[in-house]
């Protein structure tokens, strides 16, 4: 189904009840309303006005639209900021970020919080119970602009708290933390600091406990907001719009207190975001990558529940990124079948309109400011009418691999590169990427989710192995693939006494004995079982009698496998790394199918549907049923719905 983000405070009242009808003749029935609107719902502190809101709600239901209501806690009002200044963000060089924008308090500010209760449970109290309310989005994509770690009074005092709860007493700190070095050690909890503003480098461990904290308080302040919806406003759903390769936070602990994860979809802006070469921005730069998308709808499907929305789905240029390029003809319409293939239950588009006035006035929306359909408009009033003619796809079965993105190795790994160009949201990209192409479905795990039924799992980089995600690596049938750097850190940070990978060596006995970051323009040779290719970016090391299955010229280890697992100590290049993963598929019985670059394959049960971003048609080789939609030659920027026969 379809949705869409409304702001009627942004329009004339008389608006509405056409901008409803055109909505739900668009096949709309979703409308996300009010994540921004906390000055108009509380103009003065204590002093509500819902006359807006509730007119504004009403002219919705009437056209049979389903209200999506969202806590206004992501903009706090003028008057709250000037009475309780100590709410806002104080970042690393020691200012207070100020109002004029949003996302300007701290959840570790207990006046913030007394607030946002008081807020969430007056609007809950009134349509908490309100036929057309349907579910609540809790504020709006967290950690966003750089909110994540916060150094003000505060959260310095959370971060203390937290810290005398994990480790009990202060010689435990530091102990853990290694403080000897450098005479960092504490006489007590309350001589802790925020690291930040040091001459030289913080303490790597002080960091990660850090980061630990900071995304501890996040998901604390997002189950108060959901505790106080489930009181006054049962039997509706609960989610929250998380980002795109947004690692900031651990997402998986946070999503406990949601019935299910949305996210914000936004193919172009991310890619001039995203740590490609230039000539790849440029080559994607009006489709975006066939994986950035993919891999998010599959890491929040199967984050909370095997539920998906899209809460806010990219509908034109954007107004934040580098470069604002418009999608290529036919792209929104791809992108939302694509959301929808994946289990996407709903594509809600952000915005109906496009705002001539304020920050986002260049971001497009379905309409334009003249309220006439925009390029985009256009492709979804077309996606509306397809949805409704091809009807639902078959369930999505659990697949035969799996990937494991760790949010504490995105942590350390910024902590501690090693080499400046190390960085894990590539890795992980590029391992997605090199699966994908072989035209198999791809399901994206946290660390201690169950493994059980997968025939193999990747794990691109997993530095710290905890206890729930070594059970769940203990507990499998599937072969495991790690990537480099995994078990080479303890929780404290420190490097295992028996060396990388650490408890990693119960599946591979082998030790990393030293690693090497390799500056840009280098490359070794690498080769193996009639692959050939190179290593760039890293390589370690290996010390091990297990037989290579990749080494380099010099007949360094660079691949090595046991029974069960297998072990991968280098960054190897995108083309060698298909072709590696291509025969561990072929050694796993996973069937597959080999896509040419710019097509993506998506199975659903006995369904097949083919994304294609590339410049040329593409005709499907192994379609043996009907189209429910397209034909067997995709053209560009296009896809194609098949059924498949036994």
């Amino acid at each position: 189904m379809l949705g869409v983000c409304y702001y009627p405070e942004h329009w004339n009242e008389d608006w509405w009840a056409e901008d409803a009808r055109q909505m739900r003749e668009m096949g709309i029935s979703y409308v996300r309303i009010a994540e921004f609107a906390w000055s108009r719902m509380e103009p003065e502190p204590g002093c509500y006005d819902w006359g807006w809101l509730d007119r504004a709600i009403a002219t919705l239901a009437a056209e049979g639209l389903k209200v999506v209501l969202g806590t206004p806690t992501a903009a706090a009002p003028k008057w709250l900021i000037d009475a309780h200044p100590d709410v806002l963000p104080v970042f690393a060089d020691g200012r207070a970020r100020g109002f004029g924008s949003r996302r300007h308090y701290t959840a570790a500010s207990k006046t913030f919080r007394a607030e946002t209760d008081r807020i969430v449970t007056a609007m809950a109290r009134r349509y908490g119970a309100h036929e057309a309310v349907v579910g609540w989005q809790i504020d709006n994509e967290f950690g966003g602009d750089d909110t994540v770690m916060l150094y003000g009074p505060e959260d310095a005092a959370g971060f203390r708290e937290w810290l005398s709860k994990r480790y009990q007493s202060v010689e435990a700190l530091n102990r853990a933390w290694g403080n000897v070095f450098w005479s960092m050690e504490f006489r007590s909890f309350d001589e802790v600091i925020p690291p930040a503003g040091q001459v030289s480098d913080a303490n790597p461990a002080a960091l990660l406990d850090f980061w630990r904290y900071s995304s501890d308080s996040l998901a604390e302040y997002c189950a108060l907001q959901a505790k106080i919806l489930r009181k006054h406003s049962p039997d509706r759903f609960i989610t929250h719009n998380f980002m795109g390769f947004f690692h900031q936070f651990d997402h998986a602990k946070l999503s406990e207190s949601l019935d299910f994860c949305s996210w914000d979809s936004y193919p172009l802006g991310k890619i001039e975001h995203f740590p490609l070469s230039d000539e790849e921005r440029a080559r994607w730069y009006n489709t975006s990558h066939p994986d950035f998308s993919a891999f998010h709808h599959e890491l929040y499907r199967k984050l909370r529940n095997d539920r998906f929305w899209i809460m806010e789905q990219q509908p034109g240029p954007v107004n934040w990124a580098h470069w604002n390029p418009a999608p290529k003809p036919g792209m929104v319409r791809l992108w939302g079948w694509e959301a929808l293939a994946h289990g996407a239950e709903v594509v809600s588009y952000f915005r109906w309109r496009q705002v001539p006035f304020a920050q986002e006035q260049m971001h497009a929306g379905l309409t334009r400011p003249d309220r006439q359909l925009s390029p985009g408009g256009h492709e979804v009033t077309r996606l509306g009418r397809e949805i409704a003619d091809v009807g639902p796809l078959p369930p999505i079965e659990q697949a035969d691999v799996a990937i494991v993105l760790d949010y504490e190795a995105a942590w350390i790994t910024t902590i501690e590169p090693q080499g400046a160009d190390f960085n894990y949201k590539l890795l992980l990209h590029r391992w997605y990427e090199a699966l994908r192409r072989h035209g198999i479905n791809v399901d994206v795990l946290t660390p201690g989710r169950s493994l059980a039924g997968y025939k193999l799992v990747f794990v691109p980089s997993m530095p710290v192995v905890c206890a729930a995600a070594m059970r769940a690596l203990q507990e499998t049938d599937a072969h495991l693939v790690f990537g480099p750097r995994s078990g080479s850190k303890l929780q404290n940070f420190e490097i295992p006494q028996t060396l990388p990978p650490g408890p990693l060596q119960a599946f591979l006995p082998l030790k990393v004995a030293e690693v090497s970051s390799l500056r840009p323009g280098l490359a070794i040779n690498v080769e193996g079982e009639g692959l050939s290719g190179s290593a760039s970016r890293w390589l370690e090391q290996l010390e091990t009698a297990l037989p290579s299955r990749l080494a380099t010229e010099g007949g360094q280890p660079v691949m090595v496998s046991s029974e069960n697992a297998s072990y991968l100590g280098a960054w190897l290049d995108p083309a060698l790394l298909h072709t590696l993963f291509g025969l561990l598929l072929d050694e796993a019985d996973i069937a597959r199918v080999v896509m040419p670059e710019p097509v993506r394959l998506v199975r659903r049960g006995k369904v097949g549907v083919i994304f294609n971003y590339g410049p040329e048609p593409y005709t499907i080789p192994f379609a043996t049923g009907r189209f429910l939609l397209g034909e067997r030659t995709v053209p560009p920027q296009d896809l194609a719905i098949f059924e498949t026969t036994p």
